[in-house]
């Protein structure tokens, strides 16, 4: 049976996001200090920011850029970036969010499939966005550079030349239920990356549905290393923390040290982040050089986060370390741990092995993935796995002209089928065990990478580890294969690491094959990037 959310149910926004975010905005918040560039340390106000925003949407309409047009944004992070982002949807268009490391190829073939008709991206970047947009037609004035020399200079648009003239945002009538605000690509992990067609309201409601779970307040002050151009940076952090009228402490990529400093220095409160990072923060000695001390809550997401190395942050960094989950389909939010564990929730605090129950207003399913027969939830201990379902007004609109895509992702009854395998507990707490196209088949027994993964990252000279199946030469049978990279002072044969994950595993879940590699292909949100080691 499907088992709905243990939180109290929350009002779902029937506005645009813009005005869900900023319409009741009081003197005192527009004051704040919204955006903080750390590697400028340039402060925005709301207020500044708002403004800034308004001005966007209207250089944009006087370009011609409005309701049913897409425009792209390619961008690490910055006050620029959330300023351009919000303006897009501001102006009625629709941002098509690009991921900073693509080539030229990649953003062509994002820009076609979107149809874009104009490019935002900065100078950083500005080879491979170049290259991309001018493959598919667009001309100089349809590619803005937020940080160029202008117009008048090389023909492309910057900021100051968008925003100086302040031009009235336009009057724009939308109906936020199907009108899209954002059409984020799917990683591309499983398969050619699929435009996801977001909307205010699945924008929103996922704020609205996570924001009493969160506890962010207007004192708290938020680290974002994760990419706003993910839809867990866009959500989680950008949109969640501007609701709550907190400061975005922006980084615009992750390095350990400036991490660290970064919190040191703004004295930061909460962070989100990515099991890689938690990687670093449990094994890096450079983690005992700053002062974290403010910091009372991390939240990982993107990938499952092992309970052993989560306790390991914790302690490390005397703080609470909870997990969620979520996917660009849902955008991205549907389970989610409460900072103090669940504890006021349900009254027990939930092992940091699970990513929490589902968020309000939606209801969740765990079905056999061989009999299709609904798993209910225990009456104690965990379910056995299956695919998790959800449903929620968080789950996306479908994939962008592709149907059959979507008829398979989303049911008849309004369900997302997710293709990860989970468990329950008797509370409705949900355990990502791993990706169902992802299990290892080894003679007939399902063999998940994710707990041989965690498993490895236990090893003191272990750094960083992905497994994958391979098939065995001699048998033709998939195995688990290890890719491993040592610490700096590692001194491991692949003997080791399979005596090792041996001597913690049941023994048809061993790993039969090792290889050592300098790092672990991972995208931008922190996912192993499987495909890659498979050509390794």
């Amino acid at each position: 049976m499907s088992f709905a959310s243990p939180y109290p149910q929350v009002q779902i926004p029937t506005t645009s996001l813009y005005d869900y975010l900023f319409a009741d905005i009081t003197d005192e918040d527009a004051d704040r200090v919204a955006l903080v560039d750390t590697h400028t340390g340039a402060e925005t106000t709301y207020r500044e920011m708002i403004a800034s925003i308004n001005a966007l949407a209207g250089a944009l309409a006087q370009r011609g850029i409005g309701v049913g047009d897409v425009v792209g944004l390619h961008a690490p992070n910055s006050s620029a970036f959330a300023i351009a982002f919000h303006g897009i949807l501001r102006a009625g268009a629709t941002a098509t969010t690009v991921n900073a490391l693509f080539t030229a190829k990649d953003i062509a073939k994002q820009l076609t499939d979107s149809r874009a008709t104009l490019l935002v991206t900065v100078t950083a970047l500005l080879p491979q966005a170049l290259e991309g947009a001018e493959s598919v037609g667009l001309t100089k004035d349809r590619i803005v550079v937020l940080d160029g020399p202008g117009q008048s200079a090389d023909g492309h648009p910057n900021a100051a030349d968008l925003l100086g003239p302040a031009h009235p945002a336009p009057e724009v009538a939308i109906d936020p239920e199907t009108h899209l605000a954002a059409l984020p690509y799917s990683s591309g992990t499983t398969g050619n990356p699929k435009g996801v067609m977001l909307t205010h309201r699945n924008l929103a409601s996922n704020v609205a549905q996570i924001r009493p779970i969160q506890g962010m307040t207007a004192d708290d002050r938020i680290l974002a290393v994760l990419p706003f151009f993910h839809i867990y940076g866009m959500t989680v952090l950008l949109n969640a923390a501007l609701h709550a009228r907190a400061r975005l402490i922006i980084m615009p990529s992750f390095d350990l040290a400036k991490f660290l400093g970064s919190i040191a220095d703004h004295k930061c409160t909460f962070a989100f982040i990515a099991p890689p990072v938690a990687v670093a923060l449990a094994k890096h000695p450079l983690v005992e050089q700053y002062n974290l001390s403010t910091i009372t809550g991390i939240m990982s997401g993107a990938a499952p986060l092992d309970e052993d190395l989560a306790e390991t942050v914790a302690k490390r960094l005397n703080c609470k370390l909870v997990q969620g989950y979520g996917m660009s389909e849902l955008s991205p939010v549907s389970h989610v741990t409460p900072f103090d564990g669940g504890h006021e929730l349900i009254g027990k605090v939930a092992p940091k092995s699970s990513c929490g129950w589902t968020v309000p207003n939606a209801v969740s399913k765990i079905i056999d993935s061989e009999t299709g027969a609904e798993i209910d939830p225990p009456a104690s201990g965990l379910s056995d796995t299956g695919e998790l379902w959800f449903k929620g007004p968080n789950v996306m609109a479908g994939y962008l002209n592709n149907d059959s895509a979507t008829a398979e992702t989303i049911d008849a009854d309004g369900f997302l089928h997710t293709g990860d395998l989970a468990r329950v507990d008797s509370t409705g707490c949900v355990y990502i065990v791993d990706r169902l196209k992802e299990l290892i088949k080894y003679k007939g027994y399902q063999v998940p990478p994710a707990e041989l993964e965690a498993v490895l990252l236990t090893h003191p000279q272990i750094a960083d580890a992905a497994v994958i199946g391979v098939v065995d030469t001699e048998s033709g049978e998939e195995v688990p294969k290890a890719f491993v990279v040592k610490q700096a002072d590692g001194d491991l044969s692949e003997d080791d690491v399979m005596r090792f994950v041996a001597e913690n595993v049941a023994p048809y879940k061993k790993v039969r094959q090792v290889a050592f590699i300098d790092a672990i292909p991972k995208s931008a949100s922190g996912k192993i990037l499987r495909k890659d080691l498979r050509g390794a």
